[in-house]
């Protein structure tokens, strides 16, 4: 079985070429970090003009990188949501012109989901397993059975932990996008050097916090001298605390999960935060404290890419999980909905 699938829920334009025995045949991204790195964050009107210049030239070169024809294809995947509007638009126009053109299925995807699924892409995972969706919108913890198929346990109360990212960067002066630019400074930085409070640490479910941190980091900002010290310090200590949060709120869900599910033995991290190698180590290590198996996708796999919008096509093709041409894409598209209606 042979899928596109198609990103456009943000600032990356994506198409790729994926099989059901986990090949990636294609993944290409086109960023947009150079049109909007002036504005300090993503304007939703350049986002979508973008996509619209580039999606067509990038479906056929993914088309032609795979050595396939259209007509090989047995479905056409594309973000129905959540995202920019304008983008999301973009997107799921283009795969519905390509399933009616070569009479193909076509597969609305909620963004979410993909990321869920991309360990199944890379590593083969079986369900079920515990998943943390660390993003720069999204921040929660779900137990995942299959496509369609989440209990979440917690969610963020505020803020994603990738929006406290960006925030932090803006705070110190940092460049955009502000996770990795937080991370390369806290490499330099002394990880105590200031108390920053740990959100929801020590309380009972899963559910996360990130505005008092935010706000902490902001105080701290103002009073003391901006100098490269002082950057890297303010880094690491911020993604220090971020990741014992993390993994507070994380250990609740496990011994959850595990009390629930005892077949599942995996703790699964995805979403573009998952790039970020101090929370990837932390969790690592709380991973194995609880005897599960700690599996992330490659950081170019973790942040937003077609790749996984084509897995999850196939995962929902491969279950007849099919859409009409009359799909309506949607801003907002919670899992628990998708899992309501599957």
């Amino acid at each position: 079985m042979i899928v596109l699938g198609i990103e456009t829920s943000c600032d990356e334009t994506a198409a790729a070429i994926v099989r059901s025995d986990r090949k990636i045949l294609s993944n290409l991204v086109v960023s947009q970090l150079d049109e909007h790195r002036p504005y300090g964050g993503v304007v939703p009107e350049i986002a979508a003009r973008s996509h619209l210049d580039h999606i067509d030239g990038l479906v056929e070169r993914a088309i032609e990188e795979a050595q396939i024809r259209f007509e090989d294809l047995d479905g056409v995947a594309a973000t129905g949501g959540p995202g920019l509007i304008g983008g999301v638009l973009v997107g799921m126009m283009t795969a519905k012109a390509v399933a009616l053109v070569h009479d193909r299925p076509l597969i609305a995807v909620n963004h979410l989901e993909g990321h869920a699924l991309t360990a199944r892409l890379t590593d083969g995972l079986d369900y079920p397993y515990l998943l943390l969706l660390v993003s720069g919108g999204h921040c929660q913890l779900l137990a995942v059975s299959g496509p369609g198929a989440y209990r979440r346990y917690g969610t963020t109360l505020d803020d994603a932990v990738g929006e406290a990212f960006d925030k932090t960067a803006k705070l110190l002066g940092l460049p955009y996008p502000g996770g990795p630019a937080v991370e390369q400074a806290a490499k330099q930085g002394q990880p105590d050097r200031y108390a920053f409070p740990r959100p929801m640490r020590g309380r009972p479910g899963c559910d996360f916090s990130f505005s008092g941190l935010k706000t902490a980091v902001a105080r701290v900002a103002r009073e003391v001298a901006l100098d490269q010290k002082a950057v890297a310090d303010i880094a690491a200590s911020f993604q220090t605390a971020v990741a014992e949060a993390l993994t507070d709120r994380t250990r609740n869900a496990l011994r959850r999960f595990k009390s629930e599910c005892p077949a599942g033995r995996a703790l699964v991290v995805a979403g573009g935060v998952a790039a970020n190698a101090h929370l990837r180590a932390t969790l690592t290590a709380l991973a194995g404290e609880e005897d599960f198996r700690f599996v992330a996708p490659p950081p170019a796999l973790c942040t937003d890419n077609a790749a996984m919008i084509a897995w999850a096509g196939i995962e929902r093709l491969q279950r007849n999980m099919t859409d009409s041409l009359d799909f309506a894409p949607r801003p907002r598209w919670p899992l628990e909905d998708l899992a309501a209606a599957s």
